[in-house]
């Protein structure tokens, strides 16, 4: 069994590329979008409780095309809800 190590959220405010990034390494199958397991990684990450109800939450409040994953042009959405819900502090959300 191999153990998969994940940087951390950075600390303070984080630009929305940052954040973007940070999902990234728990895009399981590499395909650009997170889905809704993929979020929920990724909040487990950071020891958030109820991980697995505030992912299904995100996914519900940024999929505009209800494909069941956030792609880059829904990221936005995603990050508002982080803002909102997650108390994350992203900057620079220009271009999404």
């Amino acid at each position: 069994m191999a153990f998969i190590r994940y940087r951390g959220l950075p600390q303070g405010e984080v630009t929305a590329e940052e954040f973007w990034a940070w999902l990234g390494q728990f895009d399981a199958d590499h395909d650009g979008r997170i889905s809704r397991e993929e979020l929920q990684r990724a909040l487990r990450s950071l020891n958030l409780w109820f991980a697995s109800w505030k992912a299904r939450e995100g996914v519900r409040a940024a999929d505009a095309d209800r494909d069941g994953a956030v792609g880059r042009e829904e990221a936005g959405r995603l990050f508002a809800f982080a803002q909102r819900q997650l108390g994350v502090k992203i900057s620079q959300l220009g271009s999404y």
